[in-house]
């Protein structure tokens, strides 16, 4: 006789085993990941520092709208010497980590 499979009713698994089921869906995914956690850390930290986007886009000397697209996830233009120049002013350090790629394990 046959096993019974197990269902879920948790809605994330579900979703990540419909749609998530190949490779290039889940890079594609850490990809936008990635950008949303680099546009959320900017505005994090601009609002700590207590500088609106034009204030922060004069002291590394750009454009309110260049800070307006660093801070949206939708955003894939970010150069390593931007993220360098906000970090400086936002008094932080820029580290860039480059780390295997972990297997994912959908259930």
């Amino acid at each position: 006789m046959a096993k019974k499979q197990k269902t879920t009713t948790d809605a994330v698994k579900i979703l990540h085993k419909r749609y998530i089921n190949t490779p290039a869906r889940r890079k594609s995914l850490e990809k936008e990941i990635q950008n949303s956690e680099i546009a959320a850390r900017i505005y994090e930290l601009r609002q700590q520092a207590k500088l609106s986007q034009k204030q922060l886009a004069e002291l590394i000397g750009t454009t309110q709208s260049v800070i307006s697209r660093l801070e949206d996830a939708d955003y894939k233009g970010h150069s390593l010497e931007m993220l360098r120049r906000v970090a400086t002013v936002l008094h932080c350090k820029l580290k860039v980590r480059i780390v295997p790629e972990n297997k994912y394990a959908y259930a």
